[in-house]
């Protein structure tokens, strides 16, 4: 099974080819992809790096996890909740920002830049 979760209007779904889901009424691909980010909603601020990140979800009451050296995990003891993200900051994609939002409602959005 394969696909993309999707998170439109506060709905969640599984999209089979988000490619062929992102066609316009004419059946021809939207031209404009945007970028999405993850905003740190409190002060509106944008999350340009785990570093910043961090500090943040610690803020939180988040802790870090540092049994796998491929991933950046954090777990909130009061919860079964647990955060994994690549490693690598460039690989940070728009289901990772949702996690985060889905996890922390109050405190982040992703927003399209």
């Amino acid at each position: 099974m394969s696909g993309v979760w999707v998170f439109k209007n506060g709905v969640v779904r599984r999209v089979e080819n988000p490619k062929v889901e992102s066609l316009d009424g004419s059946g021809r691909q939207a031209s404009t992809t945007r970028r999405k980010v993850l905003v740190y909603t409190p002060t509106n601020e944008v999350m340009t790096s785990y570093a910043v990140l961090e500090l943040k979800l610690l803020g939180l009451g988040w802790e870090r996890y540092y049994d796998d050296p491929d991933l950046f995990q954090f777990h909130k003891p009061s919860t079964i909740h647990l955060i994994s993200l690549p490693r690598d900051f460039s690989r940070f994609r728009s289901m990772h920002m949702f996690d985060i939002v889905v996890k922390n409602r109050n405190s982040f959005e992703v927003r399209d830049m």
